[in-house]
C-alpha cells in the first residue's frame, strides 16, 4: 500500500480517517488524549506539504443518530491546541453546509468533520454515505489502525471513489511494521503472552499463534478454562465450559509443534469479586472450592519471566487478573516489568494491555504500544483487516 509520503497533497484537499474515540468525563472533558497525539505525526506532515486537512472519526455509539455527548467539540479544541493553530468543527460530516466549508479551504487549514456515527451509513458501509465522504476531498488517507478490522464507509468503501489517490498515515504504516517484524520475521525466540478474560475471543488468534510463536504463556481469567480442561479444579473461578475440549486440542497442537504453553503454576484466590474480598495466594490446585483466581500469583511471574529471559520478540495481547483492582494487580505489574526490561523487541496490544502498562509506569519501556485492541488481536489470528485491504 501506499503512504502518505508518496503522495502529492500541497493544495489539495485531503480526506484523513483518524482515530478520535476518546473517552469523556461526565463534563465532556477528555480524560486520556494519546489518540489524538498518535495522529499528530501523520497531520504535521500533511500540513507541512501544505495540505488542506479534512479530518473525520467517530466518537462513542450514537447509532445514527445526533447526540450531543457524542459530539468532536472537546477533540477540536484539544486538536488546535496540540497543532498550535485553528482547527474548525464542520455542523456535520456529508452535506450542502459541509462541502460549501471545504471548498473555501485554504493551504494548511483543518476542518475536523462532525461524529460519522451520526449517519446509519457509516457503520453499515453504505457506498452513498461514502460517496458523500469522498466528493469532500481529492486525496484519502487511513490513519485509524483501531477501526481498520472494521468495514465502515470511511474505511472502506470510500476508497472506492479515489482509485490511486488513496494511502496510509504514518501511524497505520507503523502499527503494520511493527506487526510485520514481530510476527512475520521475528527474530526469535518469539514469546506471546496471551490473557485477559475469555478464550472464546482469542481462540483464532492463539490457534494462528501455534504456526508462529515458540513460545506461548497463558494468564488471567481464560488460563481457568485450559487449567479446567487439565482436570484441575479451579473452584467458582470464571471458566468457559463448551471450550474445554478447544483448550485440550491446543496444548495438543503446541506440543506437536514443539511450542512450549506456561500456564500459572499458583494464583491469588479471593473469595469474591471486590476489592474488600478476602484473598490468599495458593498453588493451582489448592484454589478453596467458592473461591475464585483473580490474579497469577508471585510463583508464576517467576515462571514467566523465566520464560521471558532470552525472547528477542514479545507479543503481549491481555492481563493476567482484574489489574483494575489493586489487589489483583500485581501479577500484571510484576509482569510489565519483566517485558520492559527484556533486551527484546516487545509489544502489546488492546485496550487492557495497555491500560495495564501505563498503570505499571512503564510506558516508556515498550517498544511499541498498538493503538487498536480489536485490530491487533485480528492479525494475531492471521486476518487481512478491511481497512489495510482497501488501500492495496
Amino acid at each position: 500500500m501506499k503512504t502518505i509520503r508518496e503522495m502529492a497533497l500541497a493544495g489539495k484537499r485531503v480526506l484523513v480517517r483518524v482515530d478520535f474515540n476518546v473517552p469523556l468525563d461526565e463534563s465532556g472533558n477528555i480524560t486520556d488524549d494519546i489518540r489524538i497525539r498518535m495522529a499528530l505525526p501523520t497531520l504535521r506532515y500533511a500540513l507541512e506539504q501544505k495540505a488542506r486537512l479534512i479530518l473525520c472519526s467517530h466518537l462513542g455509539k450514537p447509532k445514527g443518530k445526533r447526540v450531543a455527548a457524542a459530539s468532536l467539540a472537546p477533540v477540536a479544541t484539544a486538536l488546535a491546541e496540540m497543532l498550535e493553530q485553528p482547527v474548525r468543527l464542520a455542523p456535520d460530516c456529508i452535506g450542502s453546509e459541509v462541502e460549501a466549508l471545504v471548498t473555501g479551504m485554504r493551504d494548511g487549514e483543518v476542518v475536523l468533520l462532525e461524529n460519522l456515527r451520526y449517519h446509519a451509513g457509516e457503520e453499515a458501509n453504505d457506498p452513498e454515505f461514502a460517496r458523500q465522504l469522498a466528493a469532500l476531498a481529492e486525496v484519502y488517507v487511513n490513519d485509524a489502525f483501531a477501526v481498520s478490522h472494521r468495514a465502515h464507509a470511511s474505511v472502506a468503501a470510500v476508497t472506492a471513489y479515489f482509485a490511486d489517490r488513496k494511502a496510509a498515515g504514518l501511524l497505520l504504516q507503523k502499527e503494520m511494521d511493527y506487526f510485520h517484524r514481530a510476527m512475520s520475521e521475528p527474530v526469535r525466540p518469539l514469546a506471546a503472552i496471551v490473557g485477559g478474560a475469555k478464550v472464546s475471543s482469542k481462540l483464532g488468534a492463539l490457534e494462528n499463534m501455534l504456526a508462529r510463536v515458540d513460545r506461548l504463556l497463558i494468564g488471567g481469567a481464560m488460563a481457568n478454562t485450559f487449567l479446567k480442561s487439565q482436570g484441575i479444579d479451579v473452584g467458582a473461578s470464571k471458566v468457559e465450559d463448551d471450550l474445554l475440549e478447544s483448550a485440550r486440542q491446543i496444548l495438543a497442537r503446541a506440543a506437536e509443534k514443539g511450542v512450549k504453553v506456561f500456564l500459572p503454576v499458583d494464583v491469588i484466590a479471593a473469595d469474591r469479586f471486590a476489592a474488600d474480598a478476602v484473598c490468599k495466594q495458593v498453588p493451582v490446585q489448592d484454589i478453596p472450592a467458592g473461591w475464585m483466581a483473580l490474579d497469577i500469583g508471585p510463583a508464576t511471574v517467576t515462571l514467566f519471566s523465566e520464560a521471558l529471559a532470552d525472547a528477542k520478540t514479545i507479543v503481549w495481547n491481555g492481563p493476567m487478573g482484574a489489574f483494575e483492582m489493586d489487589v489483583f494487580s500485581r501479577g500484571t505489574m510484576a509482569l510489565a516489568h519483566v517485558v520492559a526490561s527484556a533486551h527484546a523487541l516487545s509489544i502489546t496490544g488492546g485496550g487492557d494491555s495497555n491500560a495495564a502498562v501505563k498503570k505499571s509506569g512503564e510506558a516508556d519501556n515498550i517498544s511499541y504500544m498498538s493503538t487498536g485492541g480489536g485490530a491487533f488481536l485480528e492479525l494475531m489470528e492471521g486476518k487481512t483487516l478491511p481497512g489495510v485491504a482497501a488501500l492495496d
